[in-house]
């Protein structure tokens, strides 16, 4: 009776261990051996045979190939138009043993318009010995995965493609892409193409973009180091911002870089207006010039000041007050009390004398090539309003392009407008040279606009450090500040020039965020 419950505990070991045995010996994927060509030969066979258009030998290297297979391809290359397909394969990425993927680079040639290059991978797989392809319709195009689709649609392409100065085309991602209609103004429009795709969730991105082959090349007066510059100065900056900046001594623009948003057609460094705030006291500045001041003359900077039958205006709480500094030392202060005691003093009530001076900088008036002015002031109607002229705030407004070229006419002594198509420069400087400014003024402006920036008490607070090497490079003149808009935001204004280049940054709602903009831009030329 006891030898039989003996016998089944040794059969059940043996099962046992019968079954540990299978486990250590049964093949795994490392020890499958197949009998044909490895992945790598099969996944170069496959493109090969894609690449030659034989759809049967490439069904046969397939596991499970649907069986509108071949027709998938031949529908694909009808719709979109494909003459032929070149396959680069790239490194085999093996897995474990059963699989293996091949990333590959393709280009497709679409009929009369030119080459779609793309890229995608061959999923492979060992099965009964044979390395197989796993097909699924993103080998077409990663595009094709989860349901997505590529179709063409018609895009507008100027006839007149704008080009650099040099001939070479605008940056890629510069800030300049929004001014391509406005650079190659009346160029007649024809059709291009692009290919699209279109997600499972409905959205949708551009693959491809075919512009027609008979485009004309139209040299701007963009430089691509400056644009190239402006636009790297703004990477980073995680406020709207632009840059512009132009030759002096023609008015010709050199880079904008614009990423202030969609608004004005995506032309907010040329159209669109601000309050210019502490940057246009240059234009005050000119104002009181002509009125006798000089840039030695001994102005008050109190912490509040209230004009005649006006009211109260106030600095900075945290801005330093004096009973008398030059208007030198006021401007590089930005002392507003200064510049609204002396607007209320020396200007006349109707305001008259600061829009003249405005005026000489190309506000109000139609600038050649925009259709509009890029800058406006109002005559004031109180002294209250033209104490907040005088300081860039109340009615008046600029845009970048106008206070880029406020600080090259200070660099060249005259106002010049705005040059966008050098080809076509012997219409537009008939009336680009605007102004001169009075000598004496233009060596006033300078030497406050140098104090400005070197002055380690004023707004430009260390932007010329002691060895040099950070900030503003030495030679850099100019204003900076902040202005607040209609709806409580303080944008960041630097305007100034150096050397043969005079420029505007703006940064809405940054503090002061404009002036190490300005440094990076003109450090990377």
């Amino acid at each position: 009776m006891r030898t039989r419950p003996v016998l089944v505990l040794v059969a059940v070991v043996l099962i046992m261990i019968g079954a540990g045995v299978y486990v250590l010996l049964r093949p795994t994927g490392a020890q499958v051996r197949a009998v044909g060509p490895g992945p790598e030969e099969t996944g170069r066979a496959y493109l090969a045979s894609w690449q030659d258009g034989d759809l049967s030998e490439m069904g046969r290297m397939v596991v499970s190939p649907p069986a509108d297979f071949a027709q998938r391809h031949l529908d694909f290359a009808q719709d979109l138009d494909i003459e032929s397909v070149r396959l680069v394969p790239g490194t085999l990425v093996r897995g474990d043993g059963l699989h293996a993927e091949l990333p590959f680079h393709g280009v497709r040639k679409v009929r009369n318009l030119g080459d779609w290059p793309f890229e995608s991978t061959l999923r492979m797989v060992l099965r009964e010995g044979r390395w197989r392809v796993v097909w699924l319709p993103e080998t077409l195009h990663p595009a094709l995965a989860g349901g997505g689709r590529i179709a063409f649609k018609e895009i507008p392409a100027p006839e007149t493609e704008p080009v650099t100065g040099s001939g070479a085309p605008l940056p890629q991602d510069s800030g300049a892409e929004g001014y391509r209609g406005l650079f190659g103004a009346g160029a007649e429009e024809t059709t291009g193409y692009a290919l699209e795709a279109t997600a499972a969730d409905g959205s949708k991105r551009e693959l491809a973009v075919f512009r027609p082959t008979h485009v004309k090349k139209l040299r701007t007066s963009l430089s691509r180091p400056v644009q190239a510059a402006a636009a790297r100065a703004l990477d980073g900056v995680d406020h709207p911002a632009a840059i512009v900046a132009v030759r002096p001594g023609t008015g010709e623009v050199l880079a904008v870089a614009d990423r202030l948003g969609e608004g004005n057609g995506g032309q907010s460094a040329f159209r669109g207006l601000y309050p210019p705030g502490p940057a246009f006291k240059v234009v005050t500045a000119t104002a009181l010039l002509s009125e006798g001041l000089t840039p030695a003359t001994r102005v008050g900077c109190p912490r509040t000041y209230t004009p005649p039958k006006g009211r109260i205006f106030r600095n900075a709480a945290d801005h330093p007050a004096s009973e008398a500094v030059t208007l030198t030392t006021a401007f590089a202060l930005s002392c507003d009390t200064a510049f609204v005691e002396q607007a209320a003093a020396h200007l006349p009530s109707n305001g008259r004398g600061l829009v003249r001076a405005a005026e000489l900088f190309g506000f109000n008036a139609e600038v050649p090539g925009l259709g509009e002015s890029c800058g406006r002031i109002t005559p004031p109607g109180d002294v209250d309003e033209l104490a907040s002229d005088a300081i860039g705030q109340g009615s008046v407004v600029a845009s970048p392009l106008c206070m880029a070229l406020v600080a090259a006419a200070v660099q060249d002594g005259s106002w010049h407008g705005p040059v966008l198509v050098p080809s076509r420069s012997s219409r537009v400087r008939q009336v680009s040279r605007r102004a001169s400014l009075p000598e004496a003024t233009v060596t006033a402006l300078r030497s406050m606009m140098r104090a400005a920036v070197a002055d380690t008490t004023g707004t430009s607070d260390g932007a010329v450090s002691a060895d040099g090497t950070r900030g503003l490079p030495p030679g850099t003149a100019g204003k900076a500040g902040t202005a607040r808009a209609a709806d409580g935001r303080e944008h960041a204004w630097f305007v100034g020039y150096r050397g043969d280049l005079a420029f505007a940054v703006l940064v809405e709602n940054g503090g002061e965020a404009a002036v190490p903009v300005a440094a990076r831009f003109l450090r990377a030329l």
